[in-house]
């Protein structure tokens, strides 16, 4: 098979060499045969004109359109021709113009007519997409640089006429805007710096429908979205921006640099600048809510006002999160004595959304309300109410003047149009040497209330010792009165016991007595004269023992009693003699020398502010009754 091949590759060559031969020499020079693949167009190149005939290029014509020599306009589509004799006709074969996904053709036409003055691309005229040049040319096509672009896809142009440069599409990202600076069009109107609003134009892709409604060339008021365009970056440029963004709790009030004077919305009683409706040149009455918006910030601006509870700080080492108290730091006031002291305050302010236009139409910014107004205001508030004042005073009377600086700052703020919610004063700093000596001071005066206090602790202490001092006296008082009355009780079991006695004696001798009787009666009648003189000497013996017991046990009753008589009469006449207190303190004071208990000092007598002279009489009585007391102990042991 491999010699078959060769052999039969070898006996077909001298076919294809005759081949060649016969379309170079035979079919190319006698008929002019040119065959143009179906990938090619064929480009024509005229060398000369027969003899004759009149076709010169025109002035500035690059291309023939008419059968001149030169560069034809017209090309060979794939396909076969006849009569293109090579020594009058040069065909060069070149690809199709291809446009590539995601990228633009933008078209240099390099014959045509001259552009008009002022103008640097050139209108569109129909051509297919510029594929017939002799349409393009014939239809007052112009050269240079060309508003139409080709889009992704494949072309037959012809590259002498016209030059295909490829670009990327327009690609705007998600959450930004594309700002538009058109290249060419009308010049912008005087006093504005925006071109006027034309619509067709599908979002500048049709830049000959811009340029025919009028369009100006400059910075455009329109925008472009998120999104893919095919537009010719010859006649636009884009400036892609972050969206606009109006955060929760705040509005954002236009101010537009564009458009026509509206007329004022605010009426005669706002004199600090225009408020319009939306649409025109100024302020615009109507604020945008919380949410994006695709703004061109070239020719608009959007100032976020705050709506909620808005705090500024004039302290040093302290800033809320919008900034803008970045800039205030804490007061330095001069009290009225010459003391300088530093003062941190906090304003809460309050700005309603049907107000926010109001506000920013009369400062421009919240930057600059805050400069131009809070600042100066709560300042030289501060610093004229310390100038009223000595540092010690201001001090005292920090929260009234809290109080009157907040109704003076809300007067104030409502003239701007701000509502004032509350003012507070932080952090007072006074001089260190005034706070040296308040310090000290201070610490004086609590020693003092220290050292009162401890004094009545101590009195206090001393009181609770009497008292308790006084409490066991009480209890010995009691265990005296307990002991008198026992001893009393006891007397009187003792005079009744003795009753008993001389009772029971007096009965049982009876019952003797009787016994001896009837003894004597029954023992010996014969002895009667002796018994009976027996029994009367010991019946008289037993009556007088009875009688000598009977009143011996009624004496010492008698004597027992009477004892106890006496001294309960002895204490009755006591007490009256010296009072129930001083002789209960007596018997106390008894029974404890009784025991040689000491238990006070024998010199102390304190008479305390509470007690008067009462408590120096007891201590009195107390030191004479302990002299009584040893005296009478004295006397007991016999000293």
């Amino acid at each position: 098979m491999t010699f078959l091949s060769d052999l039969t590759s070898w006996a077909w060559a001298p076919i294809l060499l005759v081949a060649i031969v016969l379309y170079k020499f035979v079919l190319r020079f006698l008929f002019g045969m040119v065959i143009v693949p179906e990938d090619r167009i064929g480009l024509v190149t005229k060398k000369f004109v027969l003899v004759g005939t009149d076709r010169e290029l025109p002035d500035g014509r690059i291309m023939a359109t008419k059968g001149e020599a030169g560069y034809q306009a017209k090309m060979l589509a794939p396909g076969l021709y006849w009569w293109m004799w090579p020594w009058q006709y040069g065909v060069e074969m070149q690809p199709f113009t291809v446009v590539p996904e995601g990228m633009v053709g933008l078209v240099l036409a390099n014959d045509g007519q001259e552009l008009p003055t002022g103008n640097i691309l050139a209108r569109r005229v129909e051509s297919d997409n510029f594929q017939d040049t002799i349409r393009f040319l014939d239809s007052g096509g112009q050269k240079g640089r060309q508003t139409s672009i080709l889009t992704p896809g494949t072309y037959r142009i012809n590259p002498y006429a016209f030059t295909v440069t490829m670009a990327p599409m327009t690609d705007v990202k998600e959450n930004m805007v594309g700002i538009i600076t058109a290249l060419d069009g009308a010049p912008l109107q005087p006093g504005q710096i925006a071109g006027r609003q034309v619509e067709g134009h599908n979002n500048f892709q049709n830049i000959d429908s811009f340029l025919q409604n009028g369009g100006n060339r400059g910075l455009q008021p329109q925008v472009v979205l998120a999104g893919s365009y095919y537009i010719n970056p010859w006649a636009v440029q884009i400036e892609q921006i972050p969206m606009t963004e109006v955060a929760i709790g705040h509005v954002g009030v236009v101010i537009s640099y564009i458009g026509e004077d509206g007329e004022d919305m605010t009426g005669d009683t706002f004199k600090h600048g225009n408020i319009v409706r939306k649409g025109f040149r100024g302020v615009w009455m109507e604020p945008l809510g919380p949410g994006k918006y695709p703004i061109n910030t070239y020719t608009m601006k959007v100032e976020n006002v705050p709506t909620t509870n808005l705090v500024l700080n004039w302290a040093n080492a302290r800033s809320e999160a919008h900034a803008l108290d970045r800039n205030l730091s804490t007061i330095t006031v001069r009290s009225r004595d010459g003391f300088p002291f530093n003062l941190d305050v906090a304003q809460i302010i309050h700005i309603p959304a049907n107000e926010a236009p109001k506000v920013i139409a009369r400062f421009g910014s919240m930057v600059n309300l805050v400069s131009q107004v809070l600042e100066p205001t709560i300042g030289n508030y501060f610093r004229n109410s310390a100038q009223d004042s000595d540092v010690i005073a201001f001090l005292s009377t920090r929260k009234e003047r809290q109080e009157s600086a907040r109704e003076h700052i809300r007067q104030v703020l409502e003239i701007y149009n701000v509502n004032a919610v509350d003012t507070l004063i932080g952090d007072i700093v006074p001089p260190e040497a005034l706070m040296k000596t308040l310090t000290d001071r201070k610490v004086a005066q609590e020693e003092e209330k220290t050292y009162d206090t401890q004094r009545m602790a101590q009195e206090k202490r001393q009181g609770y010792e009497r008292e308790t001092a006084i409490a066991e006296m009480q209890r010995e008082i009691v265990k005296a009165q307990q002991s008198v009355e026992i001893a009393e009780r006891t007397a009187n079991a003792a005079v009744k016991k003795s009753e008993g006695e001389a009772r029971s004696l007096q009965l049982q001798v009876g019952a003797e007595s009787e016994a001896t009787k009837v003894r004597a009666e029954a023992n010996a009648e014969a002895r009667r004269r002796q018994a009976s003189a027996e029994a009367d000497a010991t019946k008289l013996t037993a009556e007088a023992e009875a009688e000598r017991i009977a009143k011996t046990g009624a004496a010492e009753a008698e004597k027992i009693l009477a004892i106890g008589k006496s001294t309960a009469e002895a204490y009755e006449l006591q007490v009256k003699a010296m009072g129930d207190d001083n002789f209960t303190r007596y018997k106390i004071t008894e029974e404890i020398g009784k025991g040689q208990i000491k238990i006070i000092p024998d010199l102390v007598i304190n008479g305390g502010a509470e007690g008067g002279s009462e408590g120096g009489i007891n201590g009195l009585l107390g030191l004479k009754l302990l002299e009584m007391n040893g005296n009478r102990n004295d006397r007991k042991n016999g000293k």
